[in-house]
Protein backbone atom coordinates (compact mmCIF):
# COMPACT_ATOMS: atom_id res chain seq x y z
CA UNK A 1 0.00 0.00 0.00
CA UNK A 2 1.46 3.52 -0.74
CA UNK A 3 -0.50 6.35 0.70
CA UNK A 4 -0.59 10.27 -0.47
CA UNK A 5 -0.25 11.86 3.10
CA UNK A 6 1.20 15.34 2.06
CA UNK A 7 0.71 17.54 -1.17
CA UNK A 8 2.73 20.76 -1.53
CA UNK A 9 2.37 22.51 -5.10
CA UNK A 10 2.85 25.66 -7.09
CA UNK A 11 1.75 26.21 -9.78
CA UNK A 12 -0.21 28.51 -12.19
CA UNK A 13 -3.04 28.69 -9.90
CA UNK A 14 -3.64 29.78 -6.44
CA UNK A 15 -2.09 26.34 -4.65
CA UNK A 16 0.71 27.36 -2.82
CA UNK A 17 -0.83 28.59 0.17
CA UNK A 18 -4.14 27.74 0.49
CA UNK A 19 -6.51 24.63 1.19
CA UNK A 20 -9.04 25.56 -1.01
CA UNK A 21 -9.66 23.41 -4.01
CA UNK A 22 -9.65 25.26 -7.39
CA UNK A 23 -12.59 27.46 -5.79
CA UNK A 24 -10.84 30.64 -7.42
CA UNK A 25 -9.45 29.38 -10.86
CA UNK A 26 -7.29 31.95 -12.89
CA UNK A 27 -7.19 33.20 -16.14
CA UNK A 28 -4.53 33.80 -18.44
CA UNK A 29 -4.25 35.04 -22.66
CA UNK A 30 -0.54 34.55 -22.50
CA UNK A 31 2.61 32.51 -24.54
CA UNK A 32 2.99 30.58 -21.60
CA UNK A 33 1.08 29.86 -18.02
CA UNK A 34 3.50 30.84 -15.42
CA UNK A 35 3.49 30.09 -11.57
CA UNK A 36 1.62 32.09 -8.81
CA UNK A 37 4.85 32.12 -6.56
CA UNK A 38 4.65 32.44 -2.64
CA UNK A 39 6.87 34.81 -0.14
CA UNK A 40 9.89 32.40 -0.17
CA UNK A 41 11.68 34.38 3.28
CA UNK A 42 8.87 32.12 4.88
CA UNK A 43 10.03 28.49 3.76
CA UNK A 44 14.01 29.87 3.04
CA UNK A 45 16.59 31.58 4.63
CA UNK A 46 17.13 34.76 2.43
CA UNK A 47 20.67 34.82 2.62
CA UNK A 48 20.48 30.98 0.88
CA UNK A 49 17.47 32.53 -1.26
CA UNK A 50 19.86 35.01 -2.54
CA UNK A 51 21.87 32.77 -4.32
CA UNK A 52 19.19 30.11 -5.58
CA UNK A 53 17.54 30.25 -9.31
CA UNK A 54 13.72 30.49 -8.91
CA UNK A 55 13.57 26.47 -10.46
CA UNK A 56 15.26 25.70 -7.00
CA UNK A 57 13.50 28.13 -5.05
CA UNK A 58 10.01 26.55 -6.07
CA UNK A 59 11.46 23.01 -5.72
CA UNK A 60 12.47 24.02 -1.74
CA UNK A 61 9.18 25.35 -1.04
CA UNK A 62 6.74 22.60 -2.37
CA UNK A 63 8.83 20.07 -0.78
CA UNK A 64 8.29 21.37 3.07
CA UNK A 65 4.74 22.58 1.98
CA UNK A 66 4.00 18.67 1.49
CA UNK A 67 6.07 17.73 4.52
CA UNK A 68 4.09 20.29 6.46
CA UNK A 69 0.48 18.53 5.20
CA UNK A 70 1.58 15.35 5.94
CA UNK A 71 3.37 15.76 9.70
CA UNK A 72 6.26 13.58 8.42
CA UNK A 73 9.44 14.96 9.95
CA UNK A 74 12.01 13.13 7.80
CA UNK A 75 11.10 11.16 4.70
CA UNK A 76 13.47 7.95 3.94
CA UNK A 77 14.13 9.17 -0.02
CA UNK A 78 13.96 12.07 -2.28
CA UNK A 79 13.24 11.49 -5.49
CA UNK A 80 12.67 14.10 -8.06
CA UNK A 81 11.52 13.89 -11.42
CA UNK A 82 12.71 16.74 -13.98
CA UNK A 83 12.21 16.57 -17.63
CA UNK A 84 14.50 19.78 -18.68
CA UNK A 85 16.09 21.08 -15.34
CA UNK A 86 17.36 24.55 -14.65
CA UNK A 87 16.82 26.00 -18.21
CA UNK A 88 17.17 29.54 -16.67
CA UNK A 89 19.89 28.93 -15.03
CA UNK A 90 21.35 26.61 -18.45
CA UNK A 91 20.47 29.63 -20.80
CA UNK A 92 22.61 32.27 -18.26
CA UNK A 93 25.78 29.90 -18.48
CA UNK A 94 25.56 29.42 -22.40
CA UNK A 95 24.72 33.16 -22.85
CA UNK A 96 27.67 33.99 -20.64
CA UNK A 97 29.72 31.87 -22.83
CA UNK A 98 29.00 33.00 -25.62
CA UNK A 99 29.61 37.36 -24.96
CA UNK A 100 32.84 37.16 -24.34
CA UNK A 101 35.87 34.62 -23.02
CA UNK A 102 36.14 35.90 -19.52
CA UNK A 103 35.97 34.14 -15.72
CA UNK A 104 32.28 33.24 -15.44
CA UNK A 105 30.34 33.01 -12.26
CA UNK A 106 30.12 29.18 -11.15
CA UNK A 107 26.71 29.59 -9.50
CA UNK A 108 24.36 28.92 -12.94
CA UNK A 109 26.55 26.10 -13.76
CA UNK A 110 26.35 24.54 -10.71
CA UNK A 111 22.56 25.05 -10.55
CA UNK A 112 21.77 24.00 -13.75
CA UNK A 113 22.41 20.26 -13.32
CA UNK A 114 19.34 18.26 -13.23
CA UNK A 115 19.59 16.57 -9.75
CA UNK A 116 20.55 20.14 -8.20
CA UNK A 117 16.87 20.36 -7.23
CA UNK A 118 16.68 16.90 -5.45
CA UNK A 119 20.05 17.45 -3.53
CA UNK A 120 19.18 21.38 -2.42
CA UNK A 121 15.84 20.05 -0.78
CA UNK A 122 17.98 17.28 0.81
CA UNK A 123 20.27 20.27 2.46
CA UNK A 124 17.45 21.65 3.55
CA UNK A 125 15.88 19.41 5.19
CA UNK A 126 19.30 17.57 6.66
CA UNK A 127 18.06 14.45 4.62
CA UNK A 128 21.16 11.98 4.54
CA UNK A 129 18.63 9.08 2.98
CA UNK A 130 18.14 8.04 -1.05
CA UNK A 131 18.32 10.79 -3.38
CA UNK A 132 17.40 10.15 -6.77
CA UNK A 133 16.63 12.33 -10.22
CA UNK A 134 15.08 11.02 -13.13
CA UNK A 135 15.15 12.99 -16.41
CA UNK A 136 13.05 10.68 -18.80
CA UNK A 137 11.02 13.66 -20.44
CA UNK A 138 7.54 13.28 -20.04
CA UNK A 139 7.94 9.86 -17.91
CA UNK A 140 10.10 11.48 -15.45
CA UNK A 141 7.38 11.88 -12.58
CA UNK A 142 6.09 8.46 -13.34
CA UNK A 143 10.00 7.62 -13.06
CA UNK A 144 10.14 9.15 -9.50
CA UNK A 145 6.89 7.51 -8.40
CA UNK A 146 7.74 4.36 -9.37
CA UNK A 147 11.12 4.02 -7.84
CA UNK A 148 9.52 5.15 -4.93
CA UNK A 149 6.80 2.03 -5.10
CA UNK A 150 9.66 -0.10 -5.14
CA UNK A 151 11.29 0.96 -2.21
CA UNK A 152 8.16 0.52 -0.32
CA UNK A 153 7.76 -2.71 -1.55
CA UNK A 154 11.22 -3.89 -0.43
CA UNK A 155 10.58 -2.17 2.70
CA UNK A 156 13.86 -0.17 2.29
CA UNK A 157 11.91 3.22 2.68
CA UNK A 158 8.88 3.55 4.93
CA UNK A 159 7.93 6.83 3.14
CA UNK A 160 9.23 8.70 0.29
CA UNK A 161 9.33 12.26 -1.40
CA UNK A 162 8.39 12.16 -4.89
CA UNK A 163 8.74 15.40 -7.41
CA UNK A 164 7.69 17.05 -10.53
CA UNK A 165 9.44 19.84 -11.60
CA UNK A 166 9.39 22.08 -14.47
CA UNK A 167 10.08 25.53 -15.98
CA UNK A 168 9.69 27.61 -18.96
CA UNK A 169 11.70 30.66 -20.31
CA UNK A 170 10.45 32.91 -23.36
CA UNK A 171 13.73 31.41 -25.10
CA UNK A 172 12.61 27.90 -25.12
CA UNK A 173 9.34 28.68 -25.54
CA UNK A 174 10.34 30.73 -28.80
CA UNK A 175 12.97 27.73 -29.73
CA UNK A 176 10.46 24.78 -29.16
CA UNK A 177 7.68 26.60 -30.87
CA UNK A 178 9.75 25.79 -34.03
CA UNK A 179 8.63 22.04 -33.65
CA UNK A 180 5.04 22.55 -33.29
CA UNK A 181 5.08 22.10 -29.93
CA UNK A 182 3.42 25.41 -28.98
CA UNK A 183 0.31 27.74 -29.82
CA UNK A 184 2.13 30.18 -32.24
CA UNK A 185 0.75 32.94 -30.24
CA UNK A 186 -0.78 34.33 -26.70
CA UNK A 187 -4.43 31.76 -26.13
CA UNK A 188 -6.94 31.91 -23.53
CA UNK A 189 -6.42 28.94 -21.15
CA UNK A 190 -10.56 29.03 -20.33
CA UNK A 191 -10.28 28.72 -24.56
CA UNK A 192 -8.32 26.07 -24.54
CA UNK A 193 -10.41 23.93 -26.70
CA UNK A 194 -11.84 26.36 -28.72
CA UNK A 195 -8.27 27.14 -30.69
CA UNK A 196 -8.43 24.03 -33.00
CA UNK A 197 -4.77 24.59 -34.11
CA UNK A 198 -1.66 22.35 -33.42
CA UNK A 199 0.79 22.49 -30.31
CA UNK A 200 -0.42 22.92 -26.61
CA UNK A 201 -0.07 25.89 -23.96
CA UNK A 202 2.93 26.02 -22.57
CA UNK A 203 3.55 26.06 -18.62
CA UNK A 204 5.16 24.75 -15.62
CA UNK A 205 4.91 24.19 -11.40
CA UNK A 206 6.34 22.19 -8.51
CA UNK A 207 4.63 19.49 -6.87
CA UNK A 208 6.03 17.47 -4.25
CA UNK A 209 3.95 14.06 -2.93
CA UNK A 210 5.09 13.15 0.92
CA UNK A 211 4.17 9.21 -0.02
CA UNK A 212 4.35 5.95 2.82
CA UNK A 213 3.46 2.69 3.56
CA UNK A 214 0.92 3.80 6.86
CA UNK A 215 -2.01 5.78 6.40
CA UNK A 216 -2.27 8.99 8.21
CA UNK A 217 -4.95 11.33 9.48
CA UNK A 218 -3.76 13.65 6.48
CA UNK A 219 -4.16 11.31 4.05
CA UNK A 220 -5.66 12.19 0.42
CA UNK A 221 -5.62 8.65 -1.53
CA UNK A 222 -4.08 5.60 -1.83
CA UNK A 223 -1.63 5.52 -4.79
CA UNK A 224 -2.30 2.07 -6.36
CA UNK A 225 0.04 1.84 -9.57
CA UNK A 226 2.34 3.43 -12.45
CA UNK A 227 2.47 2.30 -15.92
CA UNK A 228 4.68 4.00 -18.56
CA UNK A 229 5.16 2.76 -21.84
CA UNK A 230 6.92 3.78 -25.39
CA UNK A 231 4.60 3.32 -28.50
CA UNK A 232 7.85 2.44 -30.64
CA UNK A 233 6.70 1.94 -34.24
CA UNK A 234 2.73 1.91 -33.20
CA UNK A 235 4.02 -0.60 -30.37
CA UNK A 236 1.66 0.53 -27.63
CA UNK A 237 -1.79 -0.91 -27.89
CA UNK A 238 -4.45 0.49 -25.39
CA UNK A 239 -6.60 -2.46 -25.75
CA UNK A 240 -4.08 -5.27 -24.17
CA UNK A 241 -2.19 -2.52 -22.43
CA UNK A 242 -4.92 -1.31 -20.53
CA UNK A 243 -6.66 -3.73 -19.40
CA UNK A 244 -3.75 -5.57 -17.66
CA UNK A 245 -2.37 -2.89 -15.83
CA UNK A 246 -6.02 -2.66 -14.35
CA UNK A 247 -6.57 -6.49 -13.69
CA UNK A 248 -2.74 -6.45 -12.42
CA UNK A 249 -4.46 -4.16 -9.67
CA UNK A 250 -7.89 -6.39 -9.45
CA UNK A 251 -9.42 -3.92 -10.69
CA UNK A 252 -11.75 -3.50 -14.59
CA UNK A 253 -12.94 -0.65 -16.18
CA UNK A 254 -16.01 -0.48 -14.50
CA UNK A 255 -14.70 -0.09 -11.48
CA UNK A 256 -13.12 3.81 -12.87
CA UNK A 257 -15.59 6.88 -11.86
CA UNK A 258 -13.15 9.36 -13.27
CA UNK A 259 -11.01 9.13 -16.16
CA UNK A 260 -8.68 12.06 -16.00
CA UNK A 261 -6.89 13.37 -19.21
CA UNK A 262 -4.11 14.86 -20.29
CA UNK A 263 -5.58 17.06 -22.95
CA UNK A 264 -3.98 19.86 -24.21
CA UNK A 265 -5.33 22.04 -26.55
CA UNK A 266 -3.76 20.36 -29.47
CA UNK A 267 -5.39 19.20 -32.56
CA UNK A 268 -3.16 17.07 -33.67
CA UNK A 269 -2.65 14.97 -30.62
CA UNK A 270 -6.04 15.76 -28.63
CA UNK A 271 -8.16 13.02 -30.64
CA UNK A 272 -5.87 10.20 -29.01
CA UNK A 273 -7.31 10.99 -25.81
CA UNK A 274 -10.95 11.52 -27.19
CA UNK A 275 -10.63 8.19 -28.80
CA UNK A 276 -8.98 6.76 -25.74
CA UNK A 277 -12.09 8.16 -23.13
CA UNK A 278 -14.72 6.81 -25.68
CA UNK A 279 -13.53 3.35 -26.61
CA UNK A 280 -12.74 2.14 -23.16
CA UNK A 281 -15.04 4.51 -20.83
CA UNK A 282 -17.76 5.54 -22.46
CA UNK A 283 -20.44 6.93 -20.39
CA UNK A 284 -17.98 7.90 -17.43
CA UNK A 285 -16.78 11.26 -16.51
CA UNK A 286 -13.82 12.62 -18.70
CA UNK A 287 -12.09 15.08 -17.09
CA UNK A 288 -9.09 17.30 -17.75
CA UNK A 289 -6.45 19.80 -15.92
CA UNK A 290 -3.68 21.11 -18.45
CA UNK A 291 -6.16 24.71 -19.11
CA UNK A 292 -5.29 24.82 -15.74
CA UNK A 293 -1.23 24.32 -15.67
CA UNK A 294 -0.26 24.33 -19.17
CA UNK A 295 1.77 21.31 -20.73
CA UNK A 296 5.17 20.55 -19.48
CA UNK A 297 6.88 17.16 -19.35
CA UNK A 298 5.80 17.00 -15.61
CA UNK A 299 2.08 18.33 -16.08
CA UNK A 300 0.99 14.46 -14.72
CA UNK A 301 2.19 16.21 -11.19
CA UNK A 302 -0.60 18.61 -10.92
CA UNK A 303 -2.98 15.91 -12.65
CA UNK A 304 -2.04 13.40 -9.42
CA UNK A 305 -2.92 16.60 -6.78
CA UNK A 306 -5.99 17.27 -8.88
CA UNK A 307 -6.67 13.11 -8.52
CA UNK A 308 -5.82 13.36 -4.88
CA UNK A 309 -8.16 16.09 -3.86
CA UNK A 310 -11.15 14.82 -5.76
CA UNK A 311 -10.74 11.90 -3.83
CA UNK A 312 -10.35 13.13 -0.20
CA UNK A 313 -12.93 15.99 -0.84
CA UNK A 314 -15.57 14.16 -2.93
CA UNK A 315 -15.86 17.01 -4.96
CA UNK A 316 -15.54 17.11 -8.70
CA UNK A 317 -15.22 21.06 -9.75
CA UNK A 318 -17.25 21.62 -13.14
CA UNK A 319 -13.72 23.54 -14.17
CA UNK A 320 -12.28 20.21 -14.74
CA UNK A 321 -15.06 18.43 -16.35
CA UNK A 322 -14.49 17.32 -20.31
CA UNK A 323 -17.91 16.14 -20.55
CA UNK A 324 -21.74 16.30 -18.93
CA UNK A 325 -20.96 13.22 -16.89
CA UNK A 326 -20.70 13.91 -12.70
CA UNK A 327 -20.36 10.47 -11.33
CA UNK A 328 -22.72 9.84 -8.29
CA UNK A 329 -19.76 7.83 -6.20
CA UNK A 330 -16.00 8.84 -7.21
CA UNK A 331 -13.39 5.99 -5.91
CA UNK A 332 -11.48 5.40 -8.11
CA UNK A 333 -9.75 8.17 -10.54
CA UNK A 334 -7.23 6.91 -13.75
CA UNK A 335 -4.76 9.52 -14.68
CA UNK A 336 -4.02 8.95 -18.87
CA UNK A 337 -1.21 11.21 -20.02
CA UNK A 338 0.53 11.10 -23.49
CA UNK A 339 3.27 12.80 -25.40
CA UNK A 340 2.49 13.36 -29.18
CA UNK A 341 2.10 9.84 -29.25
CA UNK A 342 5.12 8.70 -28.08
CA UNK A 343 5.16 8.42 -24.07
CA UNK A 344 2.36 6.69 -22.54
CA UNK A 345 1.28 6.77 -19.19
CA UNK A 346 -1.00 5.68 -16.00
CA UNK A 347 -1.18 6.94 -12.77
CA UNK A 348 -3.90 4.82 -11.09
CA UNK A 349 -5.35 6.28 -7.53
CA UNK A 350 -8.15 5.18 -5.10
CA UNK A 351 -10.14 6.50 -2.21
CA UNK A 352 -9.14 5.78 0.99
CA UNK A 353 -12.72 6.37 2.59
CA UNK A 354 -14.90 3.44 3.89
Amino acid sequence: MAYLNGIGLISPQKTAETSEFLTDVMEYTADYLKCIEPVYRTYIDPIQSRRMSRLIKMGITAAKLSIADSGCEMPDAIITGTGLGSVEDTEKILGEITKEERFLNPTPFIQSTYNTISSQVAIQLRCHNYNSTYVHRTFSFESSLMDGLMQLEEKTARTFLAGAIDEMTMNHLLITRRIGLWKMGPVSNMALLDSKSPGSLAGEGSAFFLIGADKQPSTYAELSDVATCINFNGSFKPETFLPEFLAKNNFSKDDIDIVMLGTSGDSVYDPIYTSFANQFFPGKAHGWFKHLCGEYHTATGFGLYVAANILKRHVYPEILHLNSVNPGKIKNVLIYNQFRNVNHSFILVRSCAG
